[in-house]
């Protein structure tokens, strides 16, 4: 049976985050099996281009868009380019569109597959609820408390209902991990399958290490520097390390609204922004350990992208990142409270933490993105008819 001609409208693209890096591999692998294949997304570089059997229609924003992330926005007028969209997809003729979200994109997708009458698939890559509730911490913390925690809950179940609404118009769904697709499943009624990430093993790599001492121990945080990756942790691991004189300070790659904070609260550490490429491949190296408080994230490609580096990592038992670590083996699984301590204990322990370095390198080793969109591709079928 031949492949399935798919118009895919990521949420994210030329973004540096788990969705546009998630978009950006497929896109990859669509080029390299000589797929079908039309992806449509924002982007500051408009117009249609052609790469052997991909083609990409990038649309810009508009001046009015509403900043969501610091490289991400949503554009209430995005319905200006409607006529263009539909042009591309009458020329393309998918078999099926394909979306990630309920941003503008994502709407048009459900908007075109209604129009055209074809089938719609929809991957889960954000955890928007439990954003919607952590943005809004800075007002539940002013209510009293019973009534700040009712008003989060809120917040949180309506939006997780809104958004299971906008996800039930897909014929099949995708989630990064069993949790989420046992949600997705139970709150659509449609068949959700695991659209795990990959990991460039060949990119990401323990061979890059480069480090001439060993002390002070390198603690790494990827990520977007925002309330809902949980930064606030940082400074207290810091402090409770300097406690014990266990000598080690962060690394910290990214940007975000709390990195003023950060860099009040953690002065020995080193901020290097955003790294790419080679320069992000050295970096994670360079840890010893890969310190990730998240609690919303939905995957954690970061996480991946440690272990790959051979560099365990220590995550929270809320969101995806759980699980890809095995337990004592790739990394440790703990509360809030139990980050200083279990970290100090490895760093105590060379031996340990050796061990772990191997396992975590081995772990990312079977991983792949081949393996993931040849799984994603496997469910398109079942949403045809």
């Amino acid at each position: 049976m031949a492949s399935p001609r798919v118009a895919y409208f990521p949420d994210s693209f030329h973004e540096i985050n788990g969705v546009a890096h998630t978009s950006r591999n497929f896109v990859a692998y669509a080029q390299r099996h000589a797929l079908p294949f039309l992806c449509i997304r924002a982007g500051a570089d408009p117009g249609v281009r052609q790469q052997g059997t991909v083609t990409t229609l990038d649309l810009p924003r508009s001046a009015v868009s509403v900043d969501v992330e610091k490289d991400l926005a949503f554009d209430p007028l995005f319905w200006r380019h409607a006529e263009l969209i539909e042009d591309e997809l009458h020329r393309f003729r998918p078999d099926i569109l394909h979306m990630t979200g309920p941003s503008e994109l994502g709407i048009f997708a459900a908007y075109f597959a209604w129009k055209l009458k074809l089938p719609l698939a929809a991957s889960w890559h954000t955890n928007v609820h439990e954003y919607a509730a952590r943005r809004l911490e800075w007002l539940t913390r002013l209510m009293p408390e019973r009534l700040g925690h009712a008003t989060a809950s809120g917040i949180e179940g309506g939006a997780l209902d809104i958004t299971n609404c906008f996800y039930s118009l897909a014929r099949v769904l995708y989630a990064p991990n069993s949790e989420l697709c046992d949600m997705l499943t139970h709150a659509t009624g449609r068949p959700c399958h695991l659209m795990q990430r990959g990991v460039e093993t060949d990119l990401f790599t323990p061979t890059l290490r480069a480090r001439i001492h060993e002390t002070p121990y390198i603690l790494g945080f990827v990520g977007r520097l925002s309330i809902e990756k949980n930064v606030a942790l940082l400074p207290v691991i810091q402090r409770t390390l300097d406690a014990l004189n266990i000598p080690a300070k962060f690394l910290i790659i990214g940007q975000g609204v709390e990195e003023e904070a950060l860099r009040r609260d953690l002065p020995t550490a080193e901020f290097a922004g955003v790294l790419r490429g080679e320069a992000l491949s050295r970096a994670y190296a360079n840890m010893d350990l890969f310190v990730f408080p998240s609690h919303t994230d939905t995957f954690g490609n970061v996480v991946l992208e440690a272990l790959s580096s051979g560099v365990p990592a220590i995550v929270t038992p809320g969101g995806g990142p759980k699980f890809i670590v095995q337990e004592g083996k790739t990394g440790t699984i703990t509360g809030d409270a139990g980050f200083p301590q279990a970290i100090a204990t490895l760093l105590q322990n060379p031996t340990r933490l050796a061990t772990m370095r191997e396992s975590a390198r081995a772990y990312a080793l079977t991983c792949s993105w081949d393996a993931v969109f040849n799984r994603v591709y496997a469910a398109y079928p079942q949403s045809r008819g």
